[in-house]
């Protein structure tokens, strides 16, 4: 991982602009330095180049060349949680103290030159539904509200392993379901207070996008990592399943989770996802491939890969400028050299029904020692979902798994004849929020799940996705394209995913906080 070669790091991918480098290099000298913006017409991306929206590798090589101190970092990060985050509650605890006391550990590792990494010193934050040990952990249910786990879960551990510095736990939906619990904060769309921030990940999607931490683990049941990347403007990984370790992490379906990194560049999410991933023996569904070196294949660009495309399925019941945004996704990557492939994706039918047959059975597996012991202690959204899986008869439950089987196997042969498949992460841009988010059954929500078919369907399988901003709708909402690949086939998501990060450079555009 060339730990211990200066400058390694940005000689396995593609340095940051020059101009780039210097101006981040210059603020966290605590230089007063504006690069003021570059706004063409429309929707085109600013360059804020504040250095809480630096990617994790630019502020990585800045800790590595001794130019950036991680306490310094860590301090950033808190005094702009302290000062921007009780607005938008995408933090539900602030582990300030650990974190101090992690970047001092880190401030002495890397003076003594016990350097561990990129992510050595660096912020990011965990969601609320991954064990820490010490701190409490509750998962957005009010049941936990006093449970603090005695051990890390395999994901915190190994990126603490990996020196990152945890900054506290994001919020999330009750259970990770999709409501709210109603005694708990809503996280807010950095863009617009009044728009949807996405689901059960959404603490994540928010600190992520409005600079409050340089990287964040969230997870995937059926779409909470492309959600709230969509959403807020993000890029997030949902691995193969069982690449990344489950293990100390609260299950909502447990055939369905995925853990994953929520970042603001591909490179920066496959760099988390090179710490996270990996065999664990305490976790049974975890696979024993080895992880791959992502990173190295990023800049080998597109050309001669054969990137499938179903036009209906792109566009079908999808908003124009979703559509569009999608479409100029597809002509770019022609333009880079890759062979856009006409494929059918497979029917999806009763996706959202089969989905959440399968999802509130396994959630009342989840929950079992609590619910429905402390039915009354649960927010209306997620106890009525327990309450339907209490409903789900085993036939039905064993019908929709087989319906979910043949599915996937339908779509694993899809996959088979192309390098990967480009659709719409959302068919939308962020939506009006809910008036009541602990139940989220308005009309807006109702439309966008049964007819959103670009997630579940990848849960069912368990093939890797990739999210990525590719543009803004018409009223300045971010809008996102999904990579969709074979099992295991992280690194030619990443490998696409960057070419169209870097043609199109949306990401260098941030909320206006």
């Amino acid at each position: 991982m060339d730990q211990e070669n200066p400058g390694g790091e940005e000689a396995r991918t593609t340095s940051p602009d020059l101009t780039r480098r210097r101006l981040i290099m210059a603020l966290a000298s605590g230089a007063a330095v504006s690069w003021g913006t570059a706004t063409p017409a429309g929707n085109s991306p600013s360059k804020d180049i504040s250095l809480h929206y630096a990617s994790l590798l630019e502020v990585a090589n800045l800790i590595k060349a001794g130019d950036l101190r991680p306490t310094v970092l860590a301090e950033m990060q808190l005094e702009r949680i302290a000062a921007i985050d009780p607005g938008l509650h995408s933090y539900v605890t602030v582990m300030a103290d650990q974190a101090m006391e992690s970047a001092r550990q880190a401030n002495a590792e890397i003076a003594a030159g016990r350097y561990r990494g990129p992510l050595h010193g660096v912020p990011i934050g965990i969601k609320d539904l991954c064990f820490t040990k010490g701190v409490r952990t509750m998962a957005g249910t009010r049941v936990l509200a006093d449970f603090i786990p005695e051990y890390d879960a395999t994901v915190v551990a190994r990126l603490e392993a990996a020196g990152a510095v945890i900054l506290g736990e994001l919020t999330l939906c009750e259970g990770a379901h999709g409501p709210y619990h109603p005694e708990l904060e809503v996280p807010v769309n950095p863009w617009d207070a009044q728009r949807w921030s996405g689901v059960s990940s959404s603490g994540n999607g928010v600190a992520t996008a409005a600079g409050l931490c340089f990287g964040s683990v969230g997870t995937d049941t059926g779409g909470s990592i492309r959600y709230p990347s969509a959403a807020n403007g993000c890029v997030g990984l949902k691995p193969t399943y069982g690449r990344v370790s489950r293990y100390g992490v609260f299950a909502l379906a447990a055939s369905m989770d995925h853990v994953g990194p929520m970042t603001r560049t591909v490179a920066d999410a496959a760099l988390v996802f090179e710490a996270m991933a990996g065999y664990d023996s305490h976790d049974p569904t975890s696979l024993s491939e080895p992880v791959p070196d992502v990173r190295a294949e990023l800049g080998r660009g597109v050309a001669g890969l054969r990137i499938g495309f179903d036009r209906r399925y792109a566009s079908h019941r999808v908003d124009p400028d979703v559509t569009q945004a999608v479409s100029d996704v597809v002509a770019g990557l022609k333009n880079l050299g890759a062979e856009i492939v006409e494929v059918e994706m497979p029917k999806i039918g009763s996706a959202g029904l089969t989905w959440y047959n399968i999802e509130t059975v396994e959630a009342l597996i989840a929950n079992a020692q609590t619910f429905p012991s402390r039915a009354d202690e649960y927010g209306p959204g997620f106890r009525t979902a327990l309450e339907y899986g209490q409903q789900v008869s085993a036939t039905t439950y064993a019908s929709a798994m087989m319906q979910r089987a043949e599915y996937s196997a339908r779509l694993y042969r899809t996959l088979a004849g192309i390098d990967c498949l480009v659709c719409p992460s959302l068919a939308t841009a962020a939506r009006t929020k809910s008036v009541d988010p602990t139940v989220e059954s308005d009309e807006d929500w109702n439309r966008l799940v049964p007819n959103d078919v670009f997630t579940y369907p990848f849960n069912f399988a368990g093939v890797p996705t990739l999210s990525v901003p590719c543009g803004f709708s018409a009223d300045g909402l971010p809008l996102s394209v999904q990579f969709v690949a074979s099992r295991l086939d992280e690194a030619m998501l990443c490998r696409v995913g960057y070419a169209c990060e870097q043609a199109m450079p949306w990401h260098l555009k941030h909320p206006p906080l």
